[in-house]
């Protein structure tokens, strides 16, 4: 017995390393890919600046969201690789990439000195980015799953899943510091790029460390059987029987899991900042704690999904998140930004058109003023100024005292109102005078009806919304913590790292990726700074329906 515990203590040893080294240098890369999410606000006065505000922030974010575009293309690129070479090799090549691209972000000229040319360059690395996270998270996942005990898989694996999240963490710990430590004006001006250009650092420890391991057993077992695809893209999709499952994974398990781990990471995140004028200081400190409280439920939720099962844990998760959002959101709302709250409630703003064009209030190109009808003025104004809004139709509703011209659109803020004439029936210079006086006008009755600039920093309940937060954190832990065992169960040995790494990067990449652009969209052209909250509750909902009926529970599977 003594002589076998060595051995045993060798073996733990060794999987302690390989955790620890595969969720470091995963840390590192997520560390990289967030810095840019985090910074979306400054990025896009650094690198979108030929643009109104609005446009350039969901620029901003379409950038953002580029290198989760690409994310799948990265995982047929290095998930072919990884089956075909091997698990570590091929993450380590995707970690150099990532590193790289991260550093040169932080030495590049902005618009004001390059132009066109910056956001071009800008969108470039970040495509590069998604490439490489496309073939790291597969390769990082499966790797601990082979050397894991299948009864200690979940837990195992969850430490991956943990990586996501302290990358974050890092990031907005190092953001935190830099802006601290600078002032907020440096760090508006050039100080944004320390965050990036330290990273080289980083990149070289955990090249470092990944080199100290060895290939995963059940691969070389693999290969010394002579078992090995040799065409994974093939044998993955080509064939129904395997991709039947990774459409199942996609739809039943990742689609839920990514809106939901972006909503309570990323959207939280923007729509403290945009929709409810936190400053990003306060905002960055106060995500900060959510995920320290909650980062250790990754692990309890993966431990648990050994016990009681993957499935009922992701799914429970995904139905708790679509039926909790908009209270959770509302209740965000009433704690951080209490005048806007109070204001939305007591003088609420709706915007009447009669018989006049609205445009969509979205600007692909950058160059719509919204000046060619009256209801454009009004609402793109009320969007710009973050101010919450209802459009009604004219001939759906009478406002008492309000005229009815034709063209004409009227602005209602609880009991006060404001007509907006057509722009297009004044020339050029009185057209001008007429929308800067009704613009003056609009702020003013905002003002008085208590709408805020900004939130006041000494009302936001900060425990309140540190509270709300962790719940968001929580639904994302449950939905995040069992899934690399979930997918790393679901296929072969032979081709896990295409198979997995696709459905998890399609999720992840355009569900969850798109999710903030997408839903500021849908924000800007409604009005309702809600409305973007139905698109991850749509998607939540469809995986709780489908994985209920179509996703098989994996945590007894073997993988060898």
């Amino acid at each position: 017995m003594s002589a076998d515990l060595p051995q045993h203590h060798a073996a733990t040893q060794s999987e302690k390393l390989v955790i620890a080294a595969s969720s470091l240098g995963t840390v590192f890369e997520w560390y990289d890919f967030y810095l840019y999410g985090l910074l979306a606000t400054i990025i896009t006065s650094q690198f979108f600046s030929g643009v109104n505000e609005t446009t350039g922030f969901i620029f901003a974010l379409a950038a953002f969201a580029a290198g989760f575009a690409v994310r799948p293309f990265g995982a047929l690129l290095f998930g072919r690789i990884g089956d075909l070479v091997g698990r570590k090799n091929t993450f380590l090549v995707t970690m150099g990439i990532m590193g790289l691209s991260t550093f040169l972000v932080g030495w590049l000229p902005s618009y004001a000195t390059i132009g066109i040319a910056a956001p071009i360059i800008l969108v470039l690395l970040r495509l590069l980015q998604g490439l490489a996270l496309g073939g790291e998270y597969g390769g990082a996942a499966t790797y601990v799953a082979e050397h894991a005990p299948n009864h200690r898989r979940g837990l195992y694996t969850s430490f991956i899943q943990t990586t996501a999240t302290l990358g974050l963490f890092a990031a907005l710990l190092v953001v935190i510091g830099v802006r601290t430590a600078m002032g907020e004006a440096a760090f508006a001006d050039w100080g944004w790029r320390v965050p990036f250009i330290v990273s080289i650092v980083l990149l070289g420890v955990s090249l470092w460390i990944r080199m100290q391991l060895e290939e995963s057993p059940v691969f070389l077992k693999m290969k010394a059987e002579g078992k090995g695809s040799k065409a994974p893209l093939t044998d993955a999709f080509a064939k129904w029987g395997n991709l039947r499952i990774v459409i199942i994974a996609l739809v039943g398990a990742v689609a839920g899991q990514a809106v939901v781990w972006y909503t309570g990471q990323f959207y939280a995140l923007f729509f403290l900042e945009k929709m409810l004028k936190v400053d990003g200081a306060t905002v960055n400190i106060l995500i900060a704690i959510a995920l320290a409280l909650g980062t250790p439920f990754f692990l309890i939720f993966g431990w648990l999904s050994d016990r009681i099962g993957r499935k009922p844990i992701i799914l429970a998760g995904c139905a708790i998140a679509a039926l909790t959002y908009f209270p959770l959101f509302h209740a965000l709302t009433n704690a951080a930004n209490p005048a806007l709250a109070a204001a939305q409630a007591t003088a609420p703003v709706t915007v009447t058109s009669y018989n006049d064009a609205c445009s969509f209030q979205f600007d692909p190109i950058g160059k719509n003023r919204f000046d060619a009808s009256s209801c454009d003025v009004a609402k793109s104004y009320l969007a710009k100024a973050g101010i919450p809004y209802a459009a009604i139709k004219g001939a759906d509703a009478e406002l008492p005292g309000a005229p009815t011209l034709d063209r004409q659109t009227v602005v209602a803020i609880g009991g006060a109102t404001l007509a907006m004439p057509d722009p297009t029936a004044l020339a050029p210079e009185p057209r001008k005078t007429a929308i800067t006086k009704f613009q003056g006008e609009l702020q003013e009755k905002l003002t008085a009806a208590g709408y805020p600039a900004k939130a006041d920093p000494a009302r936001i309940d900060k425990p309140l919304v540190v509270a709300i937060l962790f719940i968001l954190v929580l639904l994302v832990t449950a939905v995040y913590g069992p899934i690399a065992a979930l997918l790393v169960e679901l296929f072969p040995t032979n081709i896990r790292y295409t198979s997995m790494s696709l459905p998890y990067h399609i999720g992840n990449g355009w569900f969850g990726g798109f999710l903030p652009t997408t839903a500021f969209a849908m924000v800007a052209a409604t009005g309702d700074i809600y409305y973007g909250l139905w698109y991850p509750i749509v998607v939540a909902a469809l995986t709780v329906v489908l994985g209920l009926f179509l996703l098989p529970e994996t945590f007894r599977h073997t993988i060898d």
